[in-house]
Formats: C-alpha cells, sequence, structure tokens
C-alpha cells in the first residue's frame, strides 16, 4: 500500500513538474509573440519552417538565377540557401572561371569565337528515370546567349557547356525526355538560321524558329553534339516546352507567340512590337513526335547542315506526320503536361482561361487526318474545339502551371492577380486562391512536373517584393515565397529575398534522391571526373622547367603547402598542379596568388591547374583561402619572379642572433620529449579504435583514415630530424620535429574525433534526461575546464558520483551554489591544486538534475573514455 501511495505521489509530482514547465513554456511563448506582433498563425508557420540545428531539409530546390547566370540551391521547408553554382558566370569562392580546369568548361561557352562570361539562366531540368527525377544531372539553358549547361549532381558542378549552333535565343529549356536520352532547347526569337545577314523583310521567307534534340549520354555524364539534332519551325515565337508521359510518351509539346508573324517598327511610326503580336484569337501549340524525329535525323536524306549541325526542315517532318499544330490561348506562355499523359494545360497571358487539351482526342484527329487546314508552311493545324478537354476561367495573367499530389490537382500562377490558384484540371473547377507578394511568375510544387509529383509545399517565384524586406536602394531583391499546400486551404509560410539575378523557374526534389559525393578519389579532375594530368601526392612534389615553362606539382594539406617557395623568370608561362591530399570530409583548401588574378578551390582528393605568365618581376605571397586549420594563416608561401636579363646587387643579408648550443640541445631535447608524449597519446587511441573494432562504422572509418593518412608522414620527418642532427644542423633537426608535432597534432585531432564519434555509437544509450544533461554541460560552459577521461584545467569528473557521500545530492548542491562548498578541505586541496574555483554558471533545476544523470551514464562508461 505504501508502495502504491508511494508511485501514484511520484506521477503525480513529475505531472506537476510536467505542468509546471508547460507553463513556463507557454508564458514565455507568449511573451516573444506579443513582443514581435506575432498571431498564431504566424507561429504555426514558423514551426513548420523551422529546422533546428544539425537537421536536414526533405527537399532540395534549384533556381535558374537569371541574369547572374548561376543556379541557386535551397532547402525546403527551411528556404536556406545551399549553394550557388557557377555555371555560365565566373564564381570566385568556387574558384570557377579562375583555374585552367573549370575556365575550359567556361570557354566551352564561347560564341562564335567570342568570349562570354555571363549568362541568363532560365529553367533547371532534373535527369529522368520513368518520368520520374533520379537526382543524377541538372540541365539549365542561357537564353541569352544559345547555350545548355550540364550540371553533375555527384559534385554540384557545371561539368559541360554546349552552345546552339543555329539559334540566336533559347528561352525554351532545358526540358528532358522520360529516360533523359535528349535535352530540348527551344528557339524563342525567330532569327536566320545560318550566321548570314538578311533583312527584316525577309522574316516570313528566311528568319525561323525550331527546337534543338541534345543527345545526352549519361554514361558519360555529357552531351554528344554530333549525335543531336534540330527540328526546323516557322518563325512564330517559341516558348516553353514539355515532354509526353505515360499514354503520351515519344510527344513533345512546344506553345509559341506571335502566330501573326509581326516584325513591330516603332522606330518607324509602326505599331510597336506587342500590339502587332498579340492580335490574333489564337496562337499555336506545336506537337511532334520526338521518337520518330531522333530516327528520321539518322538519315542524310531527310536533314540539311546548318554550320555544321544536323536539321530536319518543315517540310520533311511534315511529310513524315511527325509535326501539327493546334490553336491555343492568346499570347501562351507555359505548356504542361498531366503527370499520367493525357492532359495538356496551357496558359494564356492575355486570356483568363486555362486550356486542357486531350492528348487520346489529338491522337484520334491525326490518325483520321482530320484537320482543319494548313499554315502557310504546310503545317497540318488540328481544329481547337475537337482537341480540347475542355477550359476553366482561373483568373489574369494566366503564365505558369505546376502539378500536386492529388489526381487531376494543379496549381497555375496568375502574374497580374498577383495570385497562385488550385484547380482540378479532369473536374474543370477552381478549388482556391491565395495572394502572392508580388506578380508572381513560374511556381514550383515539389517535383511537379514529373510524373510522380509530390505536393506538401509549393514554391511562388515572384517578379516583384516591394516592401517585404529591409530597403537596399532602389534594385530590390526578389522574393521567393513558400506555400503550404497539404491542406484543404493553401497557406503562406516563409517569404525568402533572393539577392542575385532574376530568379526563373525552380525544379525540387526529394533530398533522399540526390547522393553527392563528399571526396574525391585522390587526383581526380572534378570537371571530368578523371584522374588529372597533375595528380601529385604528398612525396611527389616537384618543380620542372622546359624552356620557358614552367610546371609546378604542388600539394596542399592541413596546414602547409609545397613547395613553399618557387622562383621563375619574368616572361616564363607557369603551370602550377595543385593536388588537395586531404581525406578527412569538409577539408577544403583554396589557392591564390597575389596579382595574378587565379583562384581554385580545391575539395578533399581533387587536383585542379592555374596558368599564367609570370610577366611582372617582384616578390608574390600566395596562400590558403579556406580557413581550414588553427594554422590556417602560416599555410602559404613565395612566388618570386627575377629578371634574368637584369644583374642584381644583393643586399648582404643580416642573420639573426642565434641560441647558444647549450639552448639549442635543451630545445631540441623539449620539443622530442613532447613528441614522444604526444605519440604515447596517439597510440593509446589508435590501441582503443583497433580494440572497439572501429572498422565496423564508416564513418568513425573514415577519420580513422584520415588519421593514419596524417601519422604515416611522421616517418619521413623523422629520418630528416635525424639526419639533421648527426650533422650537428641543430636548427633544422628542431624544425623537423616541430612538423613531426603538426603531424601529430593533425593526427590526434582526427583520431579524438573517431573516439568520441565510436564512444557514441557503442556506448549504452542515453536517457532523455541524460541527453539534456549533456546539452546543459556543454552549453553552460562545464566543458570548458572538464574533459571526461582526462584532467584539463579541471579535474576528470569520471567517477565523482563516488568522491562524496551522498553524492548526488553533494553535486547539486555544489553546482547550484559553488562557493558553499569551498572550505571543505576535499575542496580546498582540489582549489589549490587547479589553482582555480569553480564560478556559478546558474543552472535550473532541472538543468542540474539532467548533469547528474549524465554523470551516471559517464560512469557506466567509464571504460570507453
Amino acid at each position: 500500500m505504501i508502495k502504491k501511495y508511494l508511485h501514484i505521489m511520484c506521477y503525480v509530482t513529475l505531472g506537476f513538474l510536467f505542468v509546471t514547465q508547460t507553463v513556463l513554456a507557454e508564458s514565455q511563448f507568449q511573451e516573444i509573440m506579443k513582443k514581435r506582433g506575432l498571431t498564431e498563425e504566424d507561429a504555426i508557420a514558423a514551426l513548420k519552417v523551422y529546422n533546428p540545428s544539425g537537421k536536414h531539409d526533405e527537399y532540395y530546390v534549384f533556381v535558374g538565377g537569371g541574369q547572374s547566370g548561376q543556379v541557386l540551391v535551397y532547402g525546403v521547408p527551411s528556404m536556406r540557401p545551399l549553394k550557388y553554382i557557377g555555371v555560365f558566370t565566373p564564381e570566385p569562392w568556387q574558384g570557377y572561371g579562375f583555374d585552367t580546369d573549370s575556365k575550359e568548361v567556361l570557354r566551352q561557352g564561347n560564341v562564335r569565337g567570342r568570349e562570354i562570361n555571363w549568362g541568363d539562366t532560365h529553367h533547371p531540368a532534373l535527369s529522368e528515370t520513368d518520368g520520374k527525377y533520379d537526382g543524377e544531372y541538372l540541365f539549365i539553358n542561357d537564353k541569352a546567349n544559345t547555350r545548355i549547361a550540364v550540371i553533375d549532381l555527384k559534385y554540384f558542378e557545371t561539368s559541360q557547356i554546349v552552345v546552339n549552333p543555329i539559334f540566336k535565343s533559347t528561352h525554351g529549356g532545358a526540358f528532358v525526355t522520360p529516360n533523359t536520352e535528349y535535352v530540348l532547347d527551344t528557339c524563342q526569337y525567330a532569327a536566320p538560321l545560318t550566321n548570314d545577314y538578311y533583312p527584316i523583310e525577309a522574316y516570313q521567307d528566311v528568319y525561323r524558329g525550331g527546337v534543338t534534340f541534345w543527345k545526352f549520354d549519361r554514361q558519360k555524364g555529357k552531351i554528344q553534339q554530333k549525335e543531336s539534332f534540330s527540328l526546323e519551325f516557322p518563325p512564330y515565337m517559341q516558348d516553353l516546352t514539355d515532354l509526353g508521359k505515360g499514354v503520351s510518351e515519344g510527344w513533345a509539346f512546344t506553345n509559341s507567340i506571335n502566330s501573326e508573324l509581326y516584325t513591330g517598327g516603332i522606330e518607324k511610326g509602326l505599331p510597336p512590337f506587342e500590339a502587332g503580336c498579340s492580335r490574333n484569337d489564337t496562337d499555336f501549340l506545336h506537337i511532334y513526335n520526338w521518337k520518330k524525329l531522333a530516327q528520321l535525323a539518322k538519315d542524310d536524306k531527310n536533314i540539311k547542315i546548318i554550320n555544321g549541325h544536323r536539321v530536319i526542315p518543315i517540310d520533311v517532318a511534315v511529310k513524315n506526320s511527325v509535326l501539327f499544330l493546334v490553336p491555343e490561348n492568346k499570347s501562351p506562355h507555359g505548356v504542361d503536361v498531366s503527370p499520367d499523359g493525357r492532359h495538356i494545360i496551357v496558359s494564356g497571358k492575355l486570356d483568363t482561361h486555362a486550356s486542357v487539351y486531350d492528348f487520346n482526342k489529338i491522337m484520334k484527329l491525326i490518325q483520321n487526318r482530320d484537320f482543319e487546314g494548313k499554315d502557310s508552311y504546310g503545317i497540318p493545324i488540328l481544329d481547337m474545339k475537337k482537341s480540347l478537354y475542355g477550359q476553366v476561367e482561373v483568373g489574369l495573367g494566366h503564365l505558369h502551371n505546376t502539378f500536386g499530389k492529388e489526381d487531376g490537382t494543379i496549381y497555375s500562377s496568375m502574374y497580374v492577380d498577383s495570385q497562385v490558384v488550385k484547380w482540378n484540371y479532369k473536374e474543370l473547377k477552381v478549388i482556391d486562391k491565395i495572394g502572392i507578394h508580388y506578380n508572381v511568375g513560374h511556381l514550383e510544387a515539389m517535383e511537379g512536373k514529373s510524373a510522380d509529383p509530390q505536393g506538401e509545399y509549393l514554391i511562388a517565384i515572384n517578379k516583384l517584393a516591394i516592401d517585404r524586406f529591409l530597403p537596399v536602394g532602389p534594385l530590390h531583391p526578389q522574393n521567393n515565397q513558400l506555400i503550404d499546400i497539404g491542406g484543404k486551404k493553401m497557406k503562406l509560410l516563409l517569404d525568402m529575398p533572393i539577392p542575385l539575378g532574376e530568379p526563373h523557374q525552380g525544379a525540387s526534389i526529394r533530398a533522399s534522391k540526390i547522393r553527392p559525393e563528399v571526396r574525391f578519389i585522390m587526383g581526380t579532375n572534378s570537371r571530368t571526373g578523371k584522374p588529372h594530368v597533375g595528380k601529385t601526392l604528398a612525396g611527389q612534389e616537384k618543380i620542372e622547367r622546359k624552356g620557358n615553362h614552367v610546371s609546378i606539382y604542388a600539394t596542399v594539406v592541413r596546414s602547409h603547402i609545397n613547395p613553399e617557395r618557387v622562383t621563375v623568370n619574368k616572361g616564363d608561362h607557369v603551370t602550377m598542379y595543385i593536388t588537395n591530399v586531404e581525406r578527412a570530409q569538409d577539408e577544403t583548401h583554396g589557392f591564390t596568388i597575389d596579382h595574378y588574378n587565379v583562384h581554385t578551390s580545391l575539395e578533399p582528393g581533387e587536383t585542379t591547374q592555374i596558368d599564367f605568365i609570370a610577366d611582372i618581376e617582384g616578390v608574390f605571397p600566395y596562400y590558403c583561402t579556406e580557413f581550414c586549420s588553427a594554422l590556417h594563416i602560416e599555410m602559404m608561401g613565395y612566388l618570386l619572379v627575377k629578371d634574368p636579363n637584369k644583374n642584381y646587387e644583393w643586399i648582404q643579408k643580416t642573420k639573426m642572433q642565434s641560441l647558444s648550443p647549450e639552448e639549442l640541445q635543451m630545445e631540441y631535447k623539449k620539443i622530442r620529449a613532447s613528441n614522444k608524449a604526444t605519440d604515447e597519446v596517439i597510440q593509446s587511441l589508435f590501441f582503443f579504435l583497433e580494440e572497439k573494432n572501429y572498422t565496423k562504422y564508416t564513418t568513425v572509418k573514415n577519420l580513422v583514415d584520415d588519421a593514419k593518412d596524417q601519422y604515416a608522414k611522421i616517418d619521413l620527418e623523422r629520418e630528416k630530424s635525424a639526419k639533421a642532427y648527426q650533422k650537428n644542423d641543430i636548427n633544422n633537426a628542431i624544425l623537423f620535429e616541430n612538423m613531426i608535432w603538426q603531424y601529430m597534432i593533425k593526427t590526434a585531432d582526427s583520431a579524438i574525433r573517431a573516439k568520441d564519434l565510436l564512444i557514441n555509437n557503442i556506448a549504452t544509450p542515453k536517457s532523455e534526461s541524460a541527453k539534456k544533461g549533456e546539452i546543459a554541460f556543454r552549453e553552460g560552459g562545464c566543458s570548458g575546464c572538464h574533459v571526461i577521461g582526462k584532467i584539463s584545467s579541471g579535474p576528470d569528473l569520471i567517477g565523482v558520483l563516488k568522491r562524496h557521500r551522498n553524492a548526488e545530492q553533494w553535486v547539486a548542491e555544489y553546482v547550484k551554489n559553488p562557493q558553499s562548498k569551498f572550505n571543505e578541505p576535499f575542496m580546498k586541496k582540489m582549489i589549490e591544486f587547479f589553482n582555480l574555483k569553480m564560478p556559478n554558471q546558474n543552472m535550473s533545476d532541472e538543468e542540474i538534475k539532467n548533469i547528474v544523470e549524465y554523470f551516471k551514464w559517464i560512469d557506466e562508461n567509464a571504460d570507453l573514455f
């Protein structure tokens, strides 16, 4: 009965504590909301997007960076930026466009021999398998300079740029076939396909549009330009494209504006282009069979060669029944195929309706050759009414669409109305609308253009921000807004300012599908994925001269660049091959040389190349640009450029006052003793790791491999030290012993991290209270003096609960009020020994209770520390 009563009392007490904590938390919550003027809806939105420290997002989003020429990567739901990928524009942090290897990729984008260093990135497209995103590659177009880039998502780096040889503007890219056989890139502003001059009066006769089919080799990760081809279109200005899937696989759909074939002439008193090209009630949706076109392109009889590129003429496509037109909404700006491939949704900027076409009806009309006529270029035109599934009035300025998870659900952007509209394209009815800030362009529901849309969240990619953020001058950031689409009503969660370019379309993918590498195979050229010609391992560093070409084979590792001094002649062509010989994840090094406008980022295992002409005499420091260790600032060297035609009058060098022989010997013995002691610690760490079978844990093994790599370099330094000592060169012997210490510290750093991680894997699980106690111990400042398993600024805490009577109570009282114990005999001796008194860390009773539980866990696992 007494036991039962005690249990009840315990439950009541615990319940009271829980209620008290909850009330306190709610009080603090309300106080923060009141102080910041937040509503409950604001607080819920914040909770939905909040990721605690260390927690990863559910989705990656890749957004075309517009005039930045880059791709922006961020996570959802947090909307935290993760990376800018340099694509068509140099990007200094990653060294993109500043080292020779990345510059070679950037220079692939030269247009007609002209160096281009910017781009207008619009539409990213993820590689697909069976119409579903597979996370291997990303493609993006450059509207301004008619280029497509390939980004390898193993490394999040641009690996290839190809230039369209016949188009002068390609807004409609990139779009991929359901198994990434081809990447489609559609012309926008019609122009002659050759590079010849033709007057604007020749517009209808000579100017043309079209679509290019870039053949993609997935194994090589590269576009095969010789196997690629284009289909000629009339000079309607083609816009966006989507590929069929499911029932419509093998077909593609491209919309267009300017069925009027108007060319403007405002400078001559004619109506402006925008008036003349929107006169007709409809424009043309192009429908074509890309699989049959790919077969036609293999036969030389079906193609003409323009600028070295294979082009299928309009008449060949018509003759082989693979190209058709159907009228579509006036001035469309988007076409999207439903996940099952049956419905084709077309927007219309100047039409309040969305049009839903039925692929089955389209195929029936084509099979029956039921056409309402032909356009002036001989292309059969299908009847719009017979092709339609139906239309829905959605609003003003309908631009783009993306699909939701629920069957028939689609979301559309209304630029003029500044709204996102949720509607059902099968039931042809509007479901919901939400206001956007402001003037939404593209939008992206998670994986919303694939055969497997996920719903959950939607990104509204807005063109204006106006008053949403702190003012930064007349050029405002643009605004990506996160919307919760998981419920019946859409809810705005978060605004994200975009401080570069004009973001266009986004492509999203589940984070679980992306499998990036965290290090390169040693000596890899990241742009090719193959071993670099300049691969250099530790100990292989060298400088070679052939005529006036100097080649430097260098390595970087915490915390030095080898070689540290390079002397060349003025006018030499200098090539530096630099290898990051680290194996530890995230141990990036950078490299730059004063004056020479070169920079590279070297991830673990990567080799890069830098080329420059040493055209100015002088002394030029080089250094690691990425803060990589405690001795980062010391990671440097000198490029010395001398004029071979000059006679130098050397100034007598002043010698530093050296230590006496006796003092040198003492210094040498001191550092040898320190190294011996450090080595004993390292051996104990290795023994512990081996004893506990560390190889079973991949992450631990990686750290141990890194530690052993560092330790393996010590033997050579010992040999150098011994030789110097034998020659009585004590100065250099000390320097080599210092280098041994450096390698030991790096070894110990990785080994200690490995040990800590291994302990977390093999120790008994912590209770929730012990977990909280560990956090309180670290965040409360206790770890500044106490190191578990060893004496530091304060005593080791293993066994602290066995040093006192009623130890748990004693420890709790001491943490609560340290001064209350200072006069106890034991504590007097401790204070005298460490010459330090424990400060009051102002821990709460709950935190102290949890710390005691953490100390219990430490004692349970004392043999591991």
